[in-house]
């Protein structure tokens, strides 16, 4: 009994000073994340939205972090039963020792709780690309706390605690298809059924005021994937965050390539916009699936993908709804694909020895991805769309119908992104200046 006690205590795992950096870098990376996509968001709004747009993404960083810190942490990965967690432990992050490692890996507590913060950040801030142009700032802060406690956390702790009951089920979500992408994605679906259309849907262009930026957001939204996803195996010490991160290339690509051939084909361009949704797409739907497929799998993936959501993206007009920044047809069907398709391009070669359809493991883990979407993807429509109504009924939602015509940076923040005030004159008095010199010289 002695010598299998000192066997057992030689295999336990210890703090690994590797594993740890590395996980803090990726914690930054998704981080940037969010940033990323306050431009991504900034660039395809109007002018009179700007400010807005990167203040419901940067909002998000300050309310989720202190939630996650309070309670979040431990109602999502605590133990207690299949549908929600806690450890008081956690609560305040109490009683969490400086070294005291995650349960299982070689990284402290510390560094996984700040890991998973910088996702929880992110998701809620994906939602406000679909309410665009028309939601208050202050119910917009409410609606994040609320929906973080009541629809982010439990979906994490089914997904990813070690009791959920889709993790016991079986359920493939690498870095979070559904927690993430399908959870935002239906949940901004669920908002934007109960709050209505923009003025001038369908009728006014609300065209992308700078494809620079939203270039600039998907660039690094591209780059703090790399983070998000190969971060989340917690280590480098079997392989798999490598063959994570070379599909999150892979996938990428293919997904642009095909958004673009789609475009081309169907309206007649390669647009900017359609080359940084199509990469968006791609980053999506690996993001499930990149731990259980080939690179090969992968091309296939983000060309399936990016062909799908190029077409989903239209069906807020055929069905009219308002998703203003296609949060709907890229993140909740681009989650949906990424994860379905495990069921059928899984290699058994990566994280774990599950094979798809198409490797010869049959259809049954298909089957139980697919009880893991749409479970996700019900609860999230439901309780969002709750939220608000409840919200819209008690301090409202939305600005007045002439502050978003006027524009809701002006009302709700008292600034716009741009000022030419100064710009128009400096201009001027350089030209009339230089023409004056010129005369002298010809003089």
């Amino acid at each position: 009994m002695a010598s299998a006690a000192i066997t057992l205590a030689a295999e336990a795992p210890k703090l690994s000073s590797a594993n740890t950096g590395f996980m803090l870098i990726c914690s930054a990376l998704v981080l940037l994340m969010t940033p990323g996509l306050a431009f991504f968001y900034g660039g395809m709004v109007r002018v009179k939205s700007t400010l807005n747009m990167l203040m419901m993404s940067f909002i998000s960083i300050g309310v989720v972090t202190i939630l996650w810190v309070l309670y979040g942490f431990s109602l999502a990965f605590g133990s207690s039963n299949g549908f929600i967690g806690y450890n008081s432990d956690w609560l305040g992050l109490s009683n969490v020792g400086l070294t005291e490692l995650w349960d299982g890996y070689t990284i402290p507590i510390f560094v996984f709780m700040v890991f998973q913060m910088m996702f929880a950040v992110i998701t809620p801030a994906l939602i406000s690309g679909a309410i665009a142009d028309r939601v208050k700032f202050s119910a917009w802060a409410l609606f994040v706390a609320l929906w973080l406690t009541v629809v982010y956390v439990p979906v994490a702790h089914w997904v990813w605690g070690a009791d959920g009951w889709a993790y016991k089920l079986g359920v493939i979500d690498f870095a979070g298809g559904t927690a993430v992408h399908i959870n935002a994605g239906a949940g901004a679906l669920g908002v934007i059924l109960v709050i209505g259309k923009r003025v001038g849907f369908k009728r006014d262009p609300m065209r992308p005021h700078s494809l620079p930026l939203v270039m600039l957001g998907a660039g690094l939204l591209w780059f703090g994937w790399f983070g998000f996803n190969a971060g989340s195996w917690l280590g480098n010490d079997d392989g798999v965050g490598a063959l994570m991160f070379v599909n999150t290339q892979v996938a990428t690509a293919a997904a642009m390539l095909a958004w673009l051939a789609y475009e081309k084909i169907r309206h007649g361009a390669f647009t900017t916009l359609g080359a940084a949704s199509g990469a968006v797409a791609g980053l999506v739907a690996i993001t499930p699936s990149g731990g259980a497929v080939s690179p090969m799998g992968a091309i296939a993936v983000g060309a399936i993908a990016g062909v799908g959501c190029a077409a989903a993206v239209g069906l807020k007009y055929k069905f009219g709804f308002d998703d203003s920044l296609d949060v709907v047809g890229v993140h909740m069907v681009g989650g949906i694909l990424g994860s379905l398709l495990i069921g059928l391009f899984a290699s058994g070669k990566g994280q774990s020895d599950v094979e798809g359809l198409f490797y010869g493991g049959g259809m049954h883990q298909f089957w139980i991805q697919c009880a893991g979407v749409f479970a996700v993807l019900f609860y999230s429509l439901i309780v969002s769309a709750i939220l608000a109504f409840l919200l819209d009924k008690t301090i409202g939602m939305r600005v007045t119908e002439d502050e978003e015509v006027s524009g809701i940076d002006q009302a709700e923040h008292a600034e716009t992104a741009y000022d030419f005030s100064g710009a128009g004159g400096g201009l001027s008095g350089g030209s009339l200046s230089s023409a004056t010199e010129t005369k002298k010289v010809d003089a």
